[in-house]
């Protein structure tokens, strides 16, 4: 099939395939592989939110250039999440193609999101707590750290509508990137399919759930540490949490629905007609 798509990479029909087998073994995976492998997730999401940090703290970049060069940089988190191995909640969303071709059970999937969602936060605070002790936000004069403030702040002072929709389109661009990285038959296959989704995503201002569990929480620790800046005071757990509920909403709308049901209803939904008897 995939000669016959015209290129060596498996075709939409393939992916589709694979999606849904790949979906059935994690949802079943063991209750400790999937939590360290969860993580693991969330620390790799974290190290690539750091990346962007570092690029965006350049204040000699224009808006354009720093937004496509920090997009480029957060890449690294996901390429580690599917090239090197792990569980992510955003990328886990794909697994409704599996439970709406009855492959696995409602119970699995919801298991399975908030296992791994719980599992990428202790990863992606534990990773926060590292960069916080190993005076990373000191750099360029503390000027990351002052970047850390600053990208907290407008998250957690954000009005939930848009936290929705942002959430929303950022995991359509994510779960795209995942979809096509099964495409891939070789590691510059997966990484070329994520680059582009993902530094779209980023350099548009959309909302990731797994990278605000390491932004908010970094900035929480520099702010309790003496760290100060304009708008700190709504760095807290009630903006933390006033900002990842509505972004995990859109996020889940954004992977299982608009990219995983879609994709089921136009590859995987057998027509009446071709059912068994």
């Amino acid at each position: 099939m995939s000669e016959i798509f015209g290129f060596d990479a498996f075709s939409p029909k393939e992916i589709a395939e694979k999606v849904e087998k790949i979906g059935v073994a994690k949802a079943r995976l063991p209750l400790l592989s999937m939590l360290m492998l969860g993580v693991l997730a969330g620390a790799f999401i974290g190290l690539g939110a750091l990346y962007f940090v570092l690029i965006k703290s350049d204040a000699s970049l224009g808006f354009a250039t720093g937004q496509l060069l920090g997009g480029l940089a957060f890449s690294l988190g996901l390429i580690l999440v599917v090239v090197a191995g792990a569980e992510l909640f955003t990328g886990n969303n794909l697994l409704a193609m599996a439970w709406a071709d009855g492959k696995i059970t409602a119970f699995e999937l919801m298991k399975n999101w908030a296992v791994v969602c719980c599992a990428n936060f202790i990863g992606a605070v534990g990773l926060a707590l590292l960069v916080f002790l190993s005076g990373h936000p000191e750099m360029n004069n503390g000027a990351i750290a002052d970047q850390y403030l600053k990208i907290a702040a407008a998250k957690c002072t954000m009005p939930f509508w848009t936290a929705f929709f942002k959430g929303v389109l950022c995991n359509v661009l994510v779960c795209m990137a995942v979809w096509m990285a099964f495409a891939g038959r070789s590691v510059i296959d997966k990484v070329v399919a994520i680059v582009f989704p993902i530094s779209a995503f980023v350099a548009a201002g959309f909302e990731h759930s797994i990278a605000n569990m390491y932004f908010i929480p970094l900035a929480m620790l520099l702010k309790a540490f003496g760290h100060t800046g304009l708008n700190t005071d709504a760095i807290t757990w009630v903006g933390f949490f006033s900002n990842i509920v509505p972004v995990i909403l859109g996020n889940l709308i954004g992977g299982s629905v608009i990219v995983a049901l879609v994709y089921h209803v136009i590859y995987r939904r057998v027509p009446s007609g071709d059912e068994n008897p």
